[in-house]
């Protein structure tokens, strides 16, 4: 249920931009990466990368330690709010 001037499935179309926007934006990402080069030492400690690595993950520039470290310290970011809603200004 929309208010004001909205449309009733706007919220909906909102969602499905920012799912379309995030899925491209991944998708670019990846393309980015397939067309570079693999590196054979990780840029971060300098470990030979094996090659069943670099074959699997083209593009790739760290070796699986240095890599699960950076994953576990990732924190996503925040989703844009374009709804503005007062339930999402509470925080």
């Amino acid at each position: 249920m929309a208010g004001g001037w909205a449309r009733d499935d706007a919220v909906n179309d909102q969602i499905d931009v920012s799912t379309r926007e995030a899925i491209e934006r991944m998708r670019l990402r990846n393309a980015r990466a397939a067309d570079a080069e693999s590196a054979e030492f990780c840029d971060e400690c300098d470990e030979p990368i094996p090659q069943a690595r670099r074959v699997a993950i083209p593009g790739v520039r760290l070796c699986v330690e240095c890599q699960s470290g950076r994953d576990r310290a990732f924190r996503p970011q925040a989703g844009i709010n374009r709804r503005g809603s007062k339930d999402s200004q509470l925080k």
